[in-house]
C-alpha cells in the first residue's frame, strides 16, 4: 500500500491548484481512493482499499468549526491564498472537511452534519 513519503513526494510535485488533476491522478495511481482533510487542525486521512488509511500530522493550530454553515462565506474562504488563513476562513464558514475523490476527480466541502455545501470537478 501507499505511504506518507509517497504522498508527500506527489504533493511536492503536484500540490498546486494548477496541477490538481495531476495530483489526484498520481494519488490514484498509488492506491489512494480519497483524501479527507479536516479543517479543525489540517490533518489529512488518505484512504485506500480494504479500509487502509494513512494520516498526516496536524498542519496548524486548532480551529473551532462554526455550528451554522454559510455558502457565501465558503466562496470567500476559497479565494484566500494562504493555507492557514484559508483553513480558518473555512472553519468560520462551517466547513468541517474537504474530500478529494481520486476516481471522480472532485473536491467536496462538507459541514459538521455531513452536508455537501460545494462539490467541484477538478478536471
Amino acid at each position: 500500500m501507499f505511504t506518507i513519503d509517497q504522498i508527500n513526494e506527489i504533493h511536492d510535485r503536484h500540490g498546486k491548484a494548477a496541477t490538481l488533476p495531476a495530483y489526484l491522478n498520481a494519488l490514484r495511481e498509488i492506491g489512494v481512493q480519497e483524501s479527507v482533510s479536516f479543517v479543525t487542525d489540517g490533518h489529512t486521512e488518505h484512504r485506500g482499499a480494504d479500509g487502509y488509511v494513512v494520516s498526516t500530522p496536524p498542519a496548524h493550530q486548532t480551529f473551532a468549526i462554526a455550528e451554522v454553515s454559510d455558502r457565501a462565506m465558503l466562496a470567500e474562504a476559497l479565494k484566500v491564498k494562504d493555507y492557514v488563513k484559508m483553513s480558518k476562513a473555512l472553519a468560520d464558514s462551517g466547513i468541517q472537511k474537504w474530500i478529494f475523490d481520486t476516481h471522480a476527480l472532485t473536491i467536496s466541502y462538507l459541514d459538521k452534519a455531513g452536508n455537501t455545501l460545494l462539490e467541484e470537478d477538478v478536471t
